[in-house]
Order: C-alpha cells, then sequence, then structure tokens
C-alpha cells in the first residue's frame, strides 16, 4: 500500500531541515529518511515526539556532517551505529544503516551497510519498519506495513521466532505495541512464538523489562494485551508478582471511563497482593527507583481503611496520615475492587475531597515540649506524637493555646 505522509510541521521546522540538509551535504539526496515511530504515527495520523533518521552515512561520517553544518553531534550509540544530532536544542537521533552479525538475544553485534532492505529486516514489526522522505514519500519495507498499522495488526517482520531470537526483549514489545496500536484479534503466528519463547525473557536486563512493561501499562487500555501476556504465560515469567488481574482491569476502567488518566505505576501496583513488604521485592528484581518503590508500598497499605462512604472527618484523618499522592492511589484501589452499591460519584468526590483539603501544620515543635519541662532526648517526641494525635482526634483544632495546654498536661504527666 503507497502511502505519503506532510508535510507535517515537525518535517519542515527548521531544527529537522538543518539536520537532513547537513546529511545530504555530506551524501546526497535521499541518504537520510525518516523512519520507525514517526513514520508509524504520521501515518496513523497521530502526534509524532521523537524523530527518527536513518542513513547509510557511517557514524564518523554523520559526526563530520553535522559538525560543518554547526549541529552539536552527540555520540550516544556508536557501537550500534548511533549519533544524536542536536540541533536548536531538539534532539534526533540518526542511525547508519544495519544488519545483525551476531546476537545472543540480549545484544547484537552489527554491521553497517548501504542497503535499505537489509536494514529493514532486521527490525521488529511491520509498522516500524517504514521509511519516508523528506518530501513524504511512504518506503513500506515489508509492502504491508501501511496497512498493519491502519488495521491495528502488530506482525514481526519475516519469521518472528527468528525476530525473538534476535532480541527477547521483543517479546514483551509484541504486546507492548498491541496494547498502543492493536485491534482486533492479535496475529496468531506472533502470540504462539513469544509463548514458546517466554522463558528467554528471564535472561533480559531487569532494567530493560521494566521500562517495556511501564510502558505497556501507559497504554489507555492495556487490558487485552495484558490478559493475552496471562493466556501465553509471559506474565507469569516477567511478572511473577502479578495475582490481582480483576483490580487491575477495574483501575483501568476507572482510568478510562471516569477519570480520564493513565497511571503506569498504580497499574503495576494494582495487580501486587495487598501486601505493602512486596514494594520493595518487586523494586529490586525489576530495579524500580525508590519513588516508584516508596510508591507502591504507599498503595498497598492496609491502613488506614478506605471507604467510598468516609466523612470529610475521616477523610481529613487519612489525608494526614498518607498524604495526597499515597490517598488518591488507595482510593482508586479501593474503588476498583469495590461492588457495584457504591456509585462512581462517591468515589471521584472522596477523591475530590482529599485533592481540595491542605493539610495544616501541627503548630507545636520540640523546643516547645522542652519549655513545657520535659528533658531534651527520646521523651520529647513521645510528648510530641501523644499532643499530635490528641490533635488529630480533634480534627485539626486551630488553636495552638489550646495544644499549649495538653502539651503541659502530657508533659507533666510524663516527668512526674
Amino acid at each position: 500500500m503507497s502511502a505519503r505522509i506532510g508535510p507535517a510541521p515537525w518535517m519542515t521546522a527548521k531544527e529537522t531541515v538543518a539536520v537532513l540538509d547537513a546529511l545530504e551535504a555530506k551524501g546526497g539526496p535521499d541518504c537520510a529518511r525518516f523512519v520507525g515511530g514517526c513514520v508509524r504515527d504520521a501515518v496513523l495520523g497521530r502526534p509524532v515526539s521523537d524523530i527518527d533518521i536513518a542513513t547509510p552515512l557511517t557514524p564518523d561520517q554523520v559526526t563530520e556532517a553535522l559538525k560543518a553544518a554547526g549541529i552539536r553531534a552527540v555520540p550516544t550509540g556508536i557501537e550500534h551505529g548511533t549519533v544524536t544530532a542536536v540541533s536548536g536544542g531538539k534532539p534526533f537521533e540518526i542511525t547508519t544503516l544495519r544488519r545483525d552479525v551476531s546476537t545472543d538475544g540480549r545484544r547484537a553485534v552489527v554491521a553497517f551497510t548501504t542497503d535499505w532492505m537489509e536494514d529493514a529486516e532486521r527490525r521488529d514489526f511491520t509498522l516500524n519498519a517504514l521509511y519516508a522522505g523528506r518530501d513524504g514519500e511512504v518506503f513500506d519495507s515489508s509492502g504491508r506495513g501501511v496497512e498493519d498499522a491502519r488495521a491495528g495488526r502488530i506482525v514481526f517482520m519475516g519469521e518472528p521466532a527468528r525476530r525473538i531470537l534476535e532480541d527477547h526483549l521483543r517479546i514483551l514489545r509484541f504486546f507492548r505495541f498491541f496494547a498502543w496500536f492493536g485491534r482486533g484479534e492479535p496475529d496468531a503466528p506472533a502470540l504462539a512464538a513469544c509463548a514458546e519463547h517466554k522463558d528467554a525473557i528471564a535472561n533480559l536486563a531487569a532494567e530493560r523489562i521494566s521500562a517495556e512493561l511501564l510502558k505497556l501499562l501507559a497504554a489507555d487500555d492495556p487490558r487485552l494485551a495484558v490478559r493475552l501476556m496471562a493466556q501465553t504465560g509471559v506474565l507469569a515469567v516477567a511478572l511473577p508478582e502479578a495475582v490481582a488481574l480483576g483490580r487491575f482491569e477495574g483501575l483501568v476502567e476507572i482510568e478510562s471511563e471516569q477519570l480520564f488518566e493513565t497511571d503506569a505505576v498504580l497499574r503495576l501496583a494494582a495487580m501486587m497482593p495487598d501486601d505493602p513488604a512486596i514494594a520493595p521485592v518487586l523494586a529490586e528484581r525489576l530495579r524500580l527507583s525508590n519513588e516508584h518503590r516508596d510508591r507502591i508500598a504507599a498503595a498497598l497499605g492496609r491502613e488506614p481503611t478506605i471507604k467510598s462512604w468516609m466523612s470529610a472527618r475521616e477523610t481529613r484523618r487519612a489525608v494526614y496520615a498518607l498524604g495526597h499522592q499515597a490517598f488518591r492511589d488507595r482510593v482508586k484501589l479501593a474503588w476498583a475492587t469495590a461492588s457495584s452499591t457504591a456509585t462512581a460519584p462517591q468515589w471521584r468526590g472522596l477523591i475530590a475531597l482529599g485533592e481540595g483539603w491542605s493539610a495544616p501544620a501541627f503548630p507545636l515543635n520540640g523546643d516547645e515540649v522542652v519549655r513545657a519541662g520535659v528533658p531534651r532526648g527520646p521523651m520529647v517526641g513521645q510528648v510530641l506524637k501523644e499532643v499530635e494525635a490528641w490533635w488529630i482526634d480533634h480534627d485539626f483544632i486551630d488553636d495552638k493555646l489550646a495544644a499549649i495546654e495538653k502539651l503541659k498536661a502530657v508533659a507533666q504527666g510524663m516527668v512526674y
């Protein structure tokens, strides 16, 4: 299927034109083509963010061409033929045409080539093996990539098993691209190959697995993709901790139909058992950031219990104890598992109530405790904790004098 894209603003922007002009000044006309995601997204009428360019020029030649044009060249992946051009503050990833020499499923040794088809044949899926000239003409290497993209078919380039053996991450990429672009029934040969080679996922670096999973979960509706992962056994290898798929599906439904948002980290948490102790285990295995680890642990905590019928006072106590992010996360997870007796407006109202309240600062500090007669040391913290509990029980009373009187009473009881 022939196709053309553009001229779109991202293609004609002065930063883009400067990069293309620099490469063509070195290698002649048609020595640089847009490739991969930017072409696919343009074909589908989706916004284009990252702009990748393929060229038969070697990395050294690309670097020379960019420097001659006054464009910064960053050697981001020279061993794989990639140089990043920074033009007008915008990055453009430029990769030399390649063919695989050898691969162990985790990393490949490549050789440069000038053959566009040879480069295309090592790419993962037909919808990603699309190139486009600066005039907008699309070069569809497989002869079906444009059609597959528009039909929502995720089809491997060539033999699925061969593509997977070249890079085991392509198993997860298949489900990720299905979540983002797939429609209808999945490609049967692709699904069978993923199931057959699923155990190879365990050989991948943890960071590659987690990055792919989070990208998958960031899709608007990844439920079918995750179901397919579970059915093929891929999920059990990539994410053995996942046990709460019903809650995950409920959360996706809430986000897509009620809140109009996507939250990959919370969706990951939703699959986990109700035990905050799983968070450090998961984070260690997938090399998640400390921020993600702590957020997942807070989301899976058991206290305080979140209910749709919480009073305003109970809500304030929960927000104070958890913080706004954890409170919102816990409400969404509780909503995802709730029975139909609780209505969506109740849950939305609870979220709004929590987000609309700013927790006041506790009016006392350690120096005031000492002035009340408590010696410096662990007892200061104990007194503060007891007075703070009283302050919370009185719904964060805005009366510092009353708090000081309570402090004096507590201090007197502890000291004497």
